[in-house]
């Protein structure tokens, strides 16, 4: 067996992992970094975010030269789909992003090593290869678990990776069903089942609860539903599965209380489970919940000194950019930096389209907590730029405290939304009011005004709205 030692070992070579090998490698910390994949970058970069979002826009673009450039005096005749062009797209920008984590692993001195690693003890890890190789024990005077997530099961949906399968089979089909059945209506079932009804799906949504996007500002799921059923989705709420297994060339999925439904294909998609199995954490004297989360402090340390986690692995918002700035906070506060997480602001996008993008408390949240808010709203329709660009569906809401003014949340649905909440984060970060943003110049004509807009309506002064 090899040998090697590091003042730092990162398990896990994800939107956590990566972000924190590289910032402890400038912080001057000798840091290795594993993961058992061929290419770094975790779920998000290789089989999550990245991919699913190149398709979400090929395709998006597909339905709009089949439906809306005409509008705009473009006339494109015959518009055919070459889905082997589309995945090939795909896996061009996948490979790009990761092998651009290898060239930052090279340029800031971080060590990776291919493979599995597992706890030998509270200060070792040791590491086998996937392929050939020698295993390496790997000693380090600190530790951190970064094993990110894995797509949940149900145990009445016999998953067979090809008919039956979860977010990474359903960024690969290899045709275009005929007919999808997506088990579950939150983000990552309504992104991909967009993505395959713009291409000619007929797609069911089955979703065991009574609304879509649960934990979402219930006015935006509201028009989100309306939304996505004007696209063609078929939402199927309050609908428990009872089972869904491969029979011949189809599928059958069986409803509780409710007539069977025969698709080609099945994409179960009912949220992410923490992949801390075979991480020998028993061997370190590790135990994780009920769920299978690690819990950890306020610096990320574990129930054992030495070693830490971050990531989906100790719960919360199992969104990659949470991930990425606990693991920056973990490694400086390992060196001594007194940073922060601010968990009051962590933003969260549904790339549909319209997108939905949201930060900071709903207005169920608040209501439910007794605090006196005032909300200011501004439609799309109101915004020159988003008319111009064809996009005047849509609108922004600012929630900010009846007493102080300080903005509290705010929840956006229609397009660009994801890039629009960036300035509410940062004005939230800053603890500003609405009235701050009301009073800051924003350029026109761009979409940034409709959030101006609707934060001039929270003091109810709104100027292109009534």
């Amino acid at each position: 067996m090899n040998k090697a030692r590091h003042e730092l070992v990162v398990v896990g070579g994800g939107p956590a992992g990566y972000v924190a090998a590289i910032r402890a490698a400038q912080l001057g910390i000798d840091v290795a970094c594993i993961d058992e994949n061929d290419r770094f970058g975790g779920t998000c970069v290789r089989v999550g975010c990245i991919p699913s979002k190149a398709l979400l826009e090929s395709s998006h673009l597909y339905e709009q030269s089949r439906h809306d450039l005409e509008q705009h005096g473009v006339k494109v005749g015959d518009v055919t789909l070459d889905l082997d062009a589309m995945m090939a797209r795909k896996r061009k920008i996948v490979d790009t992003l990761t092998g651009g984590i290898n060239m930052l692993f090279k340029h800031q001195g971080v060590t990776p090593y291919q493979g599995r690693g597992r706890l030998r003890d509270v200060n070792s890890v040791q590491v086998t290869p996937t392929g050939d190789g020698e295993p390496t024990l790997i000693e380090a005077d600190q530790i951190l678990l970064c094993p990110g997530s894995v797509p949940a099961k149900l145990r009445s949906v016999e998953e067979d990776g090809d008919r039956i399968g979860n977010s990474t089979t359903a960024l690969s089909f290899p045709s275009v069903p005929e007919r999808l059945v997506v088990i579950g209506g939150g983000y990552i079932g309504l992104e991909l089942g967009s993505v395959w009804n713009r291409l000619g799906s007929e797609v069911i949504v089955l979703e065991a609860m009574d609304r879509i996007l649960a934990g979402l500002d219930s006015e935006l799921a509201q028009l989100a539903h309306r939304a996505f059923k004007k696209q063609g989705l078929d939402f199927r709420t309050k609908t428990f599965v009872e089972s869904a297994k491969v029979d011949g060339d189809r599928c059958v999925v069986t409803i509780k209380d409710g007539d069977s439904i025969e698709c080609d294909r099945v994409l179960l998609a009912t949220g992410r489970a923490p992949a801390t199995d075979d991480l020998g954490l028993e061997s370190a004297g590790l135990e994780t919940d009920n769920r299978g989360f690690l819990s950890v402090d306020e610096n990320y340390e574990t129930s054992v000194e030495g070693i830490y986690a971050t990531g989906d692995c100790i719960g919360g918002a199992m969104l990659a950019h949470k991930a990425m700035e606990e693991a920056v906070v973990c490694v400086e506060r390992m060196a001594g930096i007194k940073s922060h997480m601010n968990y009051d602001v962590i933003p969260a996008i549904v790339y549909t389209h319209p997108e939905i993008a949201t930060v900071g408390k709903t207005e169920d949240q608040l209501k439910d907590e007794g605090v006196e808010y005032n909300k200011g709203v501004c439609p799309y329709g109101a915004n020159g730029r988003a008319r111009t660009l064809g996009e005047a569906e849509g609108r922004v809401k600012i929630l900010a405290d009846a007493a102080t003014d300080r903005v509290l949340g705010a929840h956006i649905i229609g397009a660009r939304a994801g890039d629009m909440i960036a300035e509410v984060a940062a004005a939230m970060e800053f603890g500003a009011s609405s009235e701050d943003i009301a009073r800051t110049c924003h350029a026109h004509p761009t979409m940034s005004e409709i959030v101006h807009e609707a934060a001039l309506a929270v003091d109810d002064r709104p100027i292109h709205t009534i």
